[in-house]
């Protein structure tokens, strides 16, 4: 890290069989791995493969960056799954998209693609050449089978209702207890990374905003941070605080949201209709603040755009119609029967899988990007709620308590605030042309990590959503003592994004 700038990660190239020693140093030091991005890099010989492991630590402020070079036609990567259970997903998903083998994985099983996907066809190595026609597709995943009496299955999914994307959970059960559940993702790999790829850093934006609909403003914000640091640009103090006031509104939409559908997935369905109507209200102030009700728009490479400012009246009624209804909820017994020590998530389970935001938090880990890695002084005030129960009503109550957080946080920003457009000239060849950023969307920690090819288009975007690290927490919350009934609630209460994991 450079010294008189610490948003200047400079990389080490390390040796490959040293990454083991390495990274236990720095995982008892305080750092956690916030991504991995593999690279086929264009060099002769045919190219080599780089993993880049970037590793992030708080208080204060910290990163470290570990590039370890592969050879290109046979790319073995010593495994740090296992020191690290995110890293083992993440060599996965190399192993997949770039044929990276893994040497010491325990589980080197595909990840990304599907069992048909062609065994040889790796698609995010330059010479992958056009995709060889699939396998059968009707060829099962190997689920593991659990054996007893009583035991059966209960297969739920790809498909669901409503509008969200695929995905499969495959229930082992007694009685209507879940002894496990696996989850198949990635049924629509969409390939966005790649999507990516010799695009203007302007035109990555729009993409950005897609990864996953509902967190617009946390993807694109840490795209534009992510382009702004590889071109060592300095963006306006009014910039970023209109992108902490929309990263805010983004959060209280969301989680008001996910307050009602827990609530109705326990059948009490008028506490679910007033939290959509207080959801409408939050979208339509989205709209007349930036122009578009999902916030796009707001968040653009060295600045931001608004329309309109909230006033602190506006908030206040959000805060307290949600605490109105909050307490409606939690005031029934049934409703409180339902959450209360369902789907528990102890700490030290939280601590292994790597779970990362009001997952973490309501488990009780202190982890928040928006203090612990801050991209403007704004949050040096910031309330980071926790609990420690890590159950259903834990969940909820989290989600409660942050949104009286981000409504106190957005009261403070708004006397510096004001609408207009503010922006800084940027040049994406000035800089070091890579750059990463840590924000705190509102189901937790986005990572971006850019690469500018010479020309100034992307050569590489590496996109992590914090439902890659949070899925296989589900499971393993469900496992044991959670009922076939509660399944629906538990998701709920994890709220996990398919869009923004199956890249």
């Amino acid at each position: 890290m450079n010294a008189e700038n610490p948003r200047r990660v400079t990389p080490e190239i390390i040796d490959p069989g040293d990454l083991q020693r390495r990274t236990r140093v720095l995982l008892d030091t305080g750092y956690r791995l916030a991504l991995v991005a593999a690279h086929h890099d264009n060099t002769p010989n045919g190219g080599a493969i780089r993993i880049v492991y970037h590793f992030a630590a708080p208080n204060p402020d910290r990163s470290v960056e570990l590039h370890a070079i592969l050879d290109g036609k046979r790319p073995v990567l010593p495994s740090l799954a296992p020191i690290s259970f995110p890293a083992g997903r993440f060599e996965r998903e190399a192993q997949d998209l770039f044929g990276v083998r893994l040497d010491g994985h325990h589980q080197p099983a595909r990840l990304v693609l599907h069992q048909h996907w062609p065994a040889d066809w790796h698609p995010m190595r330059h010479d992958a050449g056009e995709p060889p026609g699939f396998g059968d597709e009707s060829t099962s995943y190997p689920f593991l089978q659990v054996q007893g009496t009583g035991v059966y299955e209960i297969p739920v999914g790809p498909v669901h209702a409503g509008v969200i994307e695929p995905g499969h959970f495959r229930f082992s059960v007694v009685g209507e207890t879940i002894l496990t559940m696996k989850a198949r993702l990635w049924f629509v790999h969409k390939g966005i990374e790649r999507l990516f790829q010799g695009r203007h850093v302007d035109a990555g934006v729009e993409l950005a905003e897609r990864i996953s609909g509902d967190t617009a403003i946390g993807h694109n914000l840490a795209y534009c941070l992510a382009i702004e640091r590889a071109a060592d640009a300095k963006v306006p103090d009014q910039a970023q605080v209109l992108r902490a006031i929309v990263l805010e509104l983004e959060r209280l939409y969301n989680h008001v949201t996910d307050l009602g559908a827990m609530a109705n997935d326990v059948a009490f369905g008028i506490a679910h209709a007033h939290t959509m109507r207080l959801r409408e209200q939050m979208l339509r102030l989205n709209e007349a603040t930036t122009g578009h009700r999902f916030l796009r728009g707001a968040v653009v490479p060295g600045g931001a755009r608004a329309t309109s400012l909230p006033t602190a009246a506006d908030l206040v009624e959000i805060r307290d119609q949600t605490r109105e209804i909050v307490d409606i909820i939690t005031a029934n017994a049934t409703v409180r029967d339902r959450f209360t020590g369902t789907a528990t998530l102890s700490l030290d389970d939280a601590h292994h899988i790597g779970v990362l935001g009001y997952v973490a938090r309501a488990s009780g880990i202190d982890t928040d990007a928006r203090r612990d890695h801050p991209f403007a002084p704004v949050y040096n005030d910031l309330n980071v709620p926790v609990l420690s129960a890590g159950d259903v009503l834990s969940r909820f109550m989290i989600r409660a308590a942050e949104i009286d957080a981000s409504v106190d946080l957005v009261k403070a920003l708004l006397p510096a605030a004001s609408a207009g457009v503010v922006t800084a000239p940027l040049d994406p060849r000035s800089g070091p042309r890579h750059g990463t950023a840590l924000v705190e969307a509102w189901r937790g920690t986005v990572a971006h990590r850019v690469e500018i090819a010479p020309d100034g288009t992307l050569a590489r975007v590496k996109v992590v959503d914090p439902s890659f690290f949070n899925w296989p927490a589900l499971r393993v919350a469900l496992a044991g003592d959670t009922i076939v009934p509660d399944f629906p609630l538990a998701n709920k209460s994890f709220n996990l994004s398919y869009a923004g994991n199956d890249l």
